[in-house]
């Protein structure tokens, strides 16, 4: 649980950052921020109420992506850090296009090799998102049948 506590608030500095060096894409960074947050709160909460070892541990008739992301970590390794490096790079961007590869700055190749990956992670963030809150939902719903 540290070490989702530490890349949260990690990843938020980044994104203050940014939103301080990118005005105009303000919106976008909280909103990526509260889905970050939101999503992973949700999916660890519903994994301690359901009682599982580890946030990872999912059930594998679930969810077929994310059922790919926790138990290919050459999966979760690109997205998590393609992610990081996207915003990374956007920082970096700011202040520099880089050092030249043929006609193209190194950092502006990195946003564009690096893009699909951080939209693929946020998209990752809602499906969790979803199957959290409809886990958090049927353990509602049968915690009130119980009590019936």
């Amino acid at each position: 649980m540290l070490d989702m506590l530490t890349d949260r608030c990690s990843t938020m500095c980044l994104l203050v950052n940014l939103a301080l060096l990118y005005p105009r894409a303000t919106l976008l960074f909280q909103l990526s921020m509260s889905l970050d947050v939101a999503s992973h709160w949700l999916h660890l909460h519903s994994s301690v109420v359901r009682g599982s070892e580890s946030h990872k541990m999912i059930d594998l008739s679930g969810n077929p992506v994310l059922r790919i992301y926790y138990t290919s970590r050459p999966a979760l390794f690109t997205l998590c850090a393609g992610n990081e490096l996207f915003y990374c790079l956007l920082y970096l961007f700011n202040f520099s296009e880089g050092p030249l590869v043929g006609s193209v700055g190194l950092f502006r190749m990195g946003l564009w090799i690096t893009a699909p990956i951080a939209l693929l992670k946020s998209l990752i963030s809602v499906i969790h998102l979803i199957t959290a809150a409809r886990n958090m939902a049927a353990l509602d719903a049968a915690d009130r049948a119980k009590k019936k």
